[in-house]
């Protein structure tokens, strides 16, 4: 009988939880869809007033969902971020109608500008920089403009597997924020290590790029799920982490948690307070409820700063 390659046990890191992991997810941001919005019957149990919540822009959701569901963030008091992908926004005349009907019936005055997921574009955009280009934000007041950052690369913008492209959008969009009034920052693809992450906001900085980065967490979810989201979402080397884990059949089975990864960044932002790690944006693949408990048991509860508005 064959054996299963599974490792001897390995016990879970413990890293103890402080003041500087408290600081970190103070603020902190995460994301929903419509569609798990909906199972959420009141946003004010589980997130501190003001929290950011970034509504993702799935490909085939229809504009009255996207503005249904940011009213109904807004109604609860927090800061709604919807999702602008440049690939399925058919050209001005429908970005201008999204940015009104988002301010006219949710009071929206931010937006995550990026590229989005379809290979192909639908209309006159392909990238977060032509929706920039239209002044469209800058004219519609929008107060808040963030847009997406890739510690691992993404091979959808530099297929050879460097980083040429990826910095050259990045020096442009410095630019842009260096001319407009709005408050601009980065927000990472979820990474499960935080040793690249920091190396990554160090590169940056080290070229100019100055943008506050919010960095992007898988929160609490069974392994199998994960495994699975950053597959398909193209998450690089820190993988590993997880495959690692998976060889383990004691921790096969239980949830995953980001202890280790927002304790590391912590840490580093204490001891390195100048640097442009500025908060923890959660992507919630284990569901927003596991999410936000998780963040309320670990210090995230506080009410949200003055930078989240």
């Amino acid at each position: 009988m064959a054996l299963l390659p599974f490792r001897k046990k390995q016990s879970e890191p413990q890293v103890p939880f402080n003041g500087a992991v408290e600081a970190l997810l103070r603020g902190y941001s995460i994301e929903v869809m419509p569609r798990t919005a909906a199972k959420v019957d009141d946003f004010r149990a589980l997130f501190p007033a003001g929290t950011r919540v970034y509504l993702a822009h799935i490909d085939g959701t229809t504009i009255d969902e996207m503005t249904a569901t940011a009213r109904r963030l807004a109604d609860a008091g927090m800061h709604v971020m919807p999702h602008f992908p440049a690939r399925i926004i058919r050209d001005s005349a429908m970005l201008g109608d999204w940015i009104a009907r988002y301010q006219g019936e949710a009071g929206v005055d931010q937006g995550l500008i990026l590229a989005g997921n379809p290979a192909r574009q639908t209309g006159d955009f392909v990238s977060s920089m032509q929706l920039l280009d239209t002044g469209l934000f800058d004219k519609a007041g929008f107060t808040r403009l963030h847009v997406a950052g890739h510690p691992e690369g993404n091979r959808d913008i530099d297929p050879d597997g460097s980083d040429t492209n990826v910095m050259a959008a990045l020096r442009w969009k410095q630019a842009f924020s260096e001319r407009s009034d709005a408050n601009m920052a980065l927000a990472t693809q979820f990474c499960f290590e935080a040793k690249p992450v920091i190396d990554w906001v160090n590169a940056l900085s080290d070229a100019g790029i100055n943008l506050p980065v919010h960095i992007g967490v898988a929160g609490p979810a069974r392994l199998q799920t994960l495994i699975k989201f950053a597959i398909a979402c193209g998450v690089g080397p820190s993988l590993k982490v997880l495959q690692k884990r998976a060889m383990d059949v004691t921790r096969l089975i239980q949830p995953y948690e980001p202890t280790v990864v927002i304790a590391e960044l912590a840490a580093y932002k204490a001891a390195n307070p100048a640097c442009n790690i500025e908060q923890v944006h959660f992507f919630p693949l284990g569901g927003i409820k596991t999410n936000a408990n998780w963040a309320i048991a670990h210090g995230g509860a506080a009410t949200a700063p003055a930078n989240n508005s």
